[in-house]
């Protein structure tokens, strides 16, 4: 591929990743929503036109998606059919929110929602391997009222999102757009299935029928600002976001299509630039879908350097197990093309550590990594009330 430079002693590649139509996939779960969720009886009759059209399905987007999941574990998806008026507004309330003094921002500041693990932090605020990140971000859950089990049980990453009281907007943006994030997580983890050869379903009925599901909106500042803050020189390079793996089982990324600055490592240990398409989502598989998958599908360290001089905004979403839902990997007896174990050990991960080895609950996972990205809210709201 192309070569562009980020650091005099490091070459990063600028190649192709795969760019999937799933709106085949969409129409399906329009028409027949119940194919990817748990179904109370299995005695539904699937037409003929159905079956013909889950045939076209794998034999295209499943196939699509198998060959970009173990090869990349990064890929691109258009024919979402997420509203882009949705989008704009999420763009132009974030932008609003961000522009504000820090002052007012920590007005919603996390630790004022303590075990939810919601609200606004500072820059610098969030730690990747120890080392502070230069962007400012905002945490939101999935919003759950006080009569939640969840909430009735104190779990750690449940309640109600803080919304600034100044920008009524925001929630309504928020909230809509994880609706539509959500919705399109179990549609893609639908295609993921028939991409493993399992029933469309799988996914939800043992892992995701009622996901963990985490959106972020990221702020980076143009990299002047960011040297000024950190009393760096122009030499001394520090990541919007350093070398990383995400948690769980699929995130659905928005990016900055003015900056770009999203970094994906291969196979091979390369660094690529992604690149920016107009109206598509960056999507990368997590820890759980490697571990699931005896390493099949690897989940895929990336990273984030603005170097645009502009102000970079992006919001993942992370659609994840159910908080309670053990991980084991899936049965060869249902998934024969994972007859091939492809296990990595502790010296392939960029923390030192094995998804394979690792024994429990999604929510043990995740509150272990968590917790060291904000350490001082995992002592004070986590650690004292086990």
């Amino acid at each position: 591929g192309l070569l562009s430079k980020t650091s005099p002693s490091e070459t990063v590649f600028v190649m192709d990743v795969p760019v999937i139509d799933v709106s085949e996939l969409v129409k399906e779960y329009k028409e027949h929503p119940a194919y990817f969720h748990v179904r109370e009886s299995s005695d539904e009759v699937m037409g003929e036109n159905t079956k013909q059209q889950l045939h076209n399905i794998k034999n295209s987007v499943a196939k699509q998606l198998s060959e970009a999941c173990r090869n990349y574990g990064f890929f691109f998806i258009v024919g979402h059919g997420v509203d882009p008026a949705l989008e704009k507004q999420l763009e132009t309330e974030s932008k609003s929110f961000f522009e504000q003094d820090t002052e007012t921002k920590m007005k919603v500041a996390m630790p004022l929602y303590g075990r939810a693990w919601r609200g606004f932090f500072p820059l610098e605020g969030e730690l990747t391997s120890g080392k502070p990140d230069l962007k400012e971000g905002y945490y939101f859950g999935s919003e759950l009222g006080e009569d939640d089990h969840r909430v009735q049980a104190g779990l750690p990453m449940h309640g109600a999102n803080g919304f600034p009281s100044n920008q009524p907007k925001l929630k309504k943006a928020v909230l809509s757009y994880m609706d539509e994030m959500t919705r399109l997580g179990h549609i893609l983890m639908g295609g993921i299935a028939l991409s493993l050869g399992l029933d469309m379903d799988y996914f939800n009925k043992h892992y995701t029928k009622d996901p963990l599901c985490l959106f972020r909106i990221f702020h980076y500042p143009p990299p002047k600002k960011s040297i000024e803050h950190s009393g760096n020189d122009q030499g001394q390079q520090q990541w919007g976001v350093g070398e990383h793996t995400d948690y769980g089982v699929l995130t659905i990324l928005k990016q900055d299509n003015k900056t770009g600055g999203l970094q994906i490592k291969t196979k091979e240990g390369k660094w690529i630039n992604a690149p920016t398409i107009e109206g598509a989502f960056v999507c990368n598989i997590g820890d759980m879908l490697e571990k699931l998958t005896q390493g099949l599908y690897r989940s895929t360290p990336h990273r984030v350097l603005n170097t645009s001089g502009l102000e970079r905004y992006s919001f993942p979403f992370f659609f994840d197990p159910s908080f309670d839902a053990e991980l084991h990997p899936i049965p060869l007896a249902v998934a024969p093309k994972l007859n091939k174990p492809r296990c990595h050990g502790k010296e392939d991960r960029w923390d030192n550590t094995s998804v394979h080895e690792f024994e429990g609950t999604y929510g043990d996972y995740v509150l272990a990594k968590v917790g060291k990205v904000f350490p001082d809210l995992k002592k004070e709201h986590v650690d004292i009330e086990k």
